[in-house]
Parts: structure tokens; sequence; C-alpha cells
């Protein structure tokens, strides 16, 4: 790989860096073609994006980026999982690493805040962004068609009473 090479992959690492919200930091050892394939389908199926780093090239891509904390953990066979939705890469690096031994979560960072492996697991627990949207909107309508109701419900019985006081009366 020549410099402009090199230049070039900085630079696309760095625009990654960027536009992620969340950027997970693994060591994977021994996993087979197939088994890379497989990660990279899940991770591309949830949304987010897998890339195996040069430990060097990625230190100088974090320099000016919200994740340049990260630094020292780029040491080994390193490989990153990043996205635009915080529970996504979590999530999928997470269950991927739970059924297989040979890829091992190291760190990450949300925004400027370095994530140690433990607050990488509670990411993954959350429901996806989608899932939390729809809980919100279902919460905010539920009070609204409540009150729909008991108001349709006192009018109704309001009505009622006018009418048996007006029978009363004649």
């Amino acid at each position: 790989m020549n410099r402009t090479e090199k230049a070039e992959l900085v630079d696309s690492l760095r625009r990654t860096f960027e536009q992620s919200e969340v950027v997970v930091i693994t060591h994977q050892t021994g996993l087979t073609v197939a088994e890379v394939e497989g990660l990279r389908a899940k991770v591309r199926e949830a949304g987010a994006g897998y890339k195996v780093t040069k430990n060097r090239l990625a230190r100088l891509a974090l320099e000016g980026t919200p994740y340049e904390n990260l630094t020292d953990q780029f040491t080994g066979p390193t490989s990153i999982t990043t996205s635009i939705d915080p529970v996504a890469a979590a999530k999928a690096i997470v269950e991927f690493a739970n059924s297989n031994d040979k890829v091992t979560i190291i760190g990450g960072g949300l925004g400027a805040k370095q994530l140690n492996v433990d607050e990488i697991k509670a990411l993954a627990k959350i429901p996806p962004l989608n899932e939390l949207r729809a809980k919100l909107v279902g919460m905010l309508q539920t009070p609204a068609s409540r009150m729909v109701g008991v108001l349709t419900g006192s009018a109704g019985n309001l009505a009622r009473v006018l009418a048996a006081r007006g029978e009363q009366s004649e």
C-alpha cells in the first residue's frame, strides 16, 4: 500500500468516525472467511458497518474526531463496528461475540464518552431506536384516546341527564 492509498484510507476512516454515533472496538483471532462474512452480514443487516483496521492508520484517523480518546485501544488484531444508531452496532457485535469466542469486545465510544465492555453490553440490551419511537408514540396517544372516551361518555351522560330532567319538567 503506497502513501496515497494510506492517506485515502485514513480519510475514509475519519469520515466513518465523524459520521458515527457509536464505535465498538473488537479483537478477532482465528475467524474463518465464512465467519467474517456472517459477521459482516449480521452487522450490515442491523444498519451498521464493520471494518478490520490497521492500528496505526486508525489512530491517525481518530485525530480530531470525538473518538480521539480511544487511540490506546487500537492494539492487536483490531476491528471496528460503527453505526449512526447507537444501539445497532452494539447489539450486532455483542450478539455475535456471545456466540463466537473468536471475537472479543475491547471497548468503544458513544460520542466523546469512552465505553467499557459492560457499558457496551448494556447498550446492546436497549431496544432499537425505531422500537423506542413506536413505544413513545403509543404512550403519547393513549392518554389522548382515553380523554376522548371520557369526554364522549361525559357528554352523552350530560345529554341523558338533561333529557331526563326535561321529561320530568313536562
